[in-house]
């Protein structure tokens, strides 16, 4: 009596095989907030590299390869349990490791069979993903600290964007607010020429830039005028700070004559902008972003408001990059840019962004 040996199914090295070689490594990444990741497992792709974020029955953040090693199905579209992740197609279990830890119906768990995992943490209500050269690789720093969410002094809301776009040319655009007054009428505008002729400062720190803008004398744009008694004008500051794997904006105003723009501890109306900037692809990318505000005592309370036209700021500004990188396909390389003042923040941060990723060819991993 013959019988037919069914042959077992082996991974396809090659299909599953990801490319990061046009991102640096070695990086701590946002990943989203703390408020993204709540009962059910969530799948987002970092750097090329599909992720299943999920909490234990600890509360604990965790993120694991979004494969099942089985049958490939994502462990995305499965459930939560106490102990790890379950498999949506035949129950396989997975602990925050990525070894499998139960296999229903079959009592001894093979020792291959289990994913990757990455290595992340949850601090001042962000997720990072630490994204390494070499699979498992500890990380070498401690991801960074944002302390504007837990500052009392403040009260703040996150959104996100998934872009059809690279994620440097959303770079570009937060280390321009030039454009605030051509793009942003409605919101966080004011006078055109003015913005555009505003006086800049753009220093190097390390892997850090920072682009400082002044604007005494400004019409103080809507969202300013809804969240502060301002009357007919203002005095306006720009603060940007460039870091690979996310920008910190620091803007606001104050009452012309009160406090001096460039004191650390000057009063008047806040907005600081955290933007996560995550590359998916190479043409894609997630943009995680929260905005922190201040409120004014005699006003009634506003973040509401300022979230809800920064929303609205955000979404211009999405339409503006995915048109602009729709014209950059459709003219293809040969169309040459051309640099003006406004740039030289942006510059800056491409020329890091190519540092880091030459001496990462460069040296063996």
């Amino acid at each position: 009596m013959s019988s037919t040996v069914i042959p077992q199914a082996q991974p396809n090295t090659a299909a599953l095989a990801t490319n990061s070689k046009h991102f640096p490594l070695d990086q701590w990444y946002v990943a989203g907030f703390s408020t993204d990741v709540q009962d059910a497992p969530v799948g987002r792709t970092f750097l090329n590299h599909k992720v299943v974020l999920f909490r234990t029955g600890d509360g604990q953040i965790a993120a694991l390869e979004d494969r099942c090693c089985h049958r490939a199905l994502p462990l995305s579209c499965g459930t939560v349990e106490g102990r790890g992740v379950r498999c949506g197609y035949h129950g396989m279990l997975y602990g925050s490791n990525g070894e499998c830890l139960e296999i229903p119906g079959q009592d001894r768990v093979p020792a291959k069979a289990k994913v990757k995992s990455y290595h992340v943490r949850e601090q001042d209500r962000i997720i990072w993903i630490w994204m390494p050269r070499t699979d498992g690789a500890e990380p070498t720093m401690q991801p960074p600290h944002y302390p504007h969410h837990d500052d009392p002094r403040y009260k703040f809301g996150t959104g996100s964007y998934h872009y059809q776009a690279p994620w440097q040319l959303i770079h570009d655009n937060l280390l321009d607010l030039s454009h605030l007054g051509y793009v942003h009428l409605k919101t966080i505008g004011g006078n055109a020429r003015l913005h555009m002729n505003a006086p800049m400062s753009v220093s190097v720190e390390g892997d850090m830039v920072k682009v400082v803008r002044s604007m005494p004398g400004s019409t103080p744009p809507p969202t300013y005028k809804a969240a502060w008694p301002f009357t007919d004008l203002c005095d306006r500051w720009q603060e940007i700070e460039f870091h690979l794997t996310h920008l910190r904006i620091w803007t606001g105003a104050v009452e012309p004559g009160t406090d001096a723009i460039d004191d650390p501890l000057r009063g008047g109306f806040h907005m600081r902008g955290f933007h996560g900037i995550t590359p998916e692809t190479e043409n894609t990318c997630h943009y995680f972003w929260s905005m922190s505000s201040n409120k004014h005592p005699e006003m009634p309370e506003n973040i509401e408001a300022v979230i809800e036209q920064t929303a609205f700021t955000f979404d211009e500004d999405r339409g503006v990059i995915e048109q602009q990188h729709a014209n950059m396909k459709a003219f293809g390389e040969a169309a040459e840019w051309v640099d003006i003042h406004v740039d030289a923040g942006a510059n800056r941060a491409r020329r890091i962004v190519n540092k880091l990723l030459s001496q990462q060819q460069q040296e063996p991993t």
